[in-house]
């Protein structure tokens, strides 16, 4: 009894020093493996000169990001690069937009003219609406369109833009709807053959904008009279398919 006794814990301490053995050696190669990506992250940042300013370190190839640079589409391309490096499982982007300050209305302003003369002439034009705040050098988009390029093309003016600390996303992408899109022509051609609202037509950067939305109408823009507004609101409505229209035209 007392052999066997003696074997078992022989035979356990064994085991666990093979555990342990097993251990530090995965540890030791986890490290090097961090270590080699540490390497290949490094040279990805360091060939950029706009991202001179930016440290990544690793941990079980998961690589976190900070320190700073002049625009927030920097901090937006840091990541990408990093995410292009062998073995990279993961980033944590903590990097700070630490370029020049610029007041909240100011970069307003700004942003929303280029917003709105963004790709005019497309034929998607009116039945997109997007939006945006300022608050604190944060950016906040919101509105629908029909599908990815408006979108991604507001952002990408947002994120090269001076001034922009930082970006939140809130625009959506409207269903794929052949009944919504039928609405939508309808209403436009209700709303751009009436005598009186056909000038805005003739402005592309400010159309009156008409979203769909599973069969309901929203009116976006802005229309010089109350009379006008109220004049869209009816032609919209005269659209047979709507379930509602919302009109949320302003008169200025």
């Amino acid at each position: 009894m007392k052999k066997l006794i003696i074997r078992t814990k022989y035979g356990f301490a064994l085991t666990l020093a093979f555990v342990v053995l097993l251990s530090m050696t995965a540890m030791a190669e986890t490290g090097q493996y961090d270590q080699r990506i540490q390497q290949a992250v490094s040279h990805k940042i360091h060939d950029a000169k706009q991202l001179q300013g930016v440290r990544a370190s690793v941990e079980d190839g998961i690589v976190t990001l900070t320190g700073t640079v002049d625009l927030y589409q920097d901090k937006l391309d840091a990541a990408k690069k990093v995410k292009k490096a062998p073995n990279v499982t993961g980033v944590r982007n903590d990097i700070v937009v630490a370029g020049k300050t610029v007041p909240d209305n100011e970069l307003q302003q700004k942003l929303t003219k280029k917003v709105d003369f963004d790709r005019v002439g497309y034929y998607d034009n009116a039945f997109n609406y997007i939006a945006l705040n300022v608050k604190d050098g944060v950016v906040t988009l919101t509105g629908d369109v029909l599908f990815d390029v408006p979108k991604d093309s507001a952002l990408d003016i947002v994120a090269r833009t001076p001034g922009v600390k930082d970006v939140v996303n809130d625009v959506t992408i409207l269903p794929v709807s052949g009944v919504d899109n039928s609405i939508r022509m309808r209403t436009a051609g209700a709303i751009y053959r009436d005598s009186v609202l056909s000038r805005y037509a003739i402005d592309p950067v400010k159309p009156i904008r008409i979203v769909v939305d599973n069969g309901h109408v929203i009116l976006y823009g802005t229309v010089e009279s109350t009379m006008d507004k109220n004049i869209a609101g009816i032609r919209a409505s005269s659209v047979p398919g709507a379930f509602s229209v919302e009109n949320k035209l302003v008169v200025d």
